[in-house]
């Protein structure tokens, strides 16, 4: 098999989850996105280190340790991205991130922008009720 053909299967992968991350809002997706930009990256570090091993007299195959390594990076992102997100969801509601970056540029809403008969909650609502 010729190196162009993992080579362009990676970078249709990688293209697609990058893609992914500018395009979507959902935090669950982007992660999603992110581990698809990582596969791609596994796939060329395979595929070099077959085709550099075919070249050469020693196969030491440190495409293959750092695929490993690459693997082991990703599935810890996960589970802390994971993590992350289920917290944010969990105190704010959302896991949409443009909903999430307002917040976090300190454009929280105040209770006079809750519609008649929301709860006020967070920072704001504390305040209208202590104020109350």
């Amino acid at each position: 098999m010729h190196l162009a053909y993992p080579a362009v299967l990676s970078a249709l992968l990688f293209c697609t989850g990058l893609y992914g991350v500018l395009a979507r809002r959902n935090a669950i997706l982007v992660l999603m996105s992110v581990e698809l930009m990582l596969n791609a990256v596994n796939l060329d570090l395979v595929a070099f280190d077959v085709w550099l091993s075919r070249t050469t007299e020693d196969t030491l195959h440190s495409g293959q340790a750092l695929t490993l390594f690459t693997i082991a990076i990703a599935a810890a992102e996960i589970g802390i991205g994971l993590a992350i997100v289920l917290a944010v969801h969990r105190n704010k509601g959302t896991a949409d991130i443009d909903r999430l970056r307002d917040t976090a540029e300190g454009h929280e809403s105040s209770p006079d922008d809750l519609p008649s008969g929301t709860p006020a909650t967070g920072a704001a609502g504390q305040k209208a009720e202590a104020t109350a």
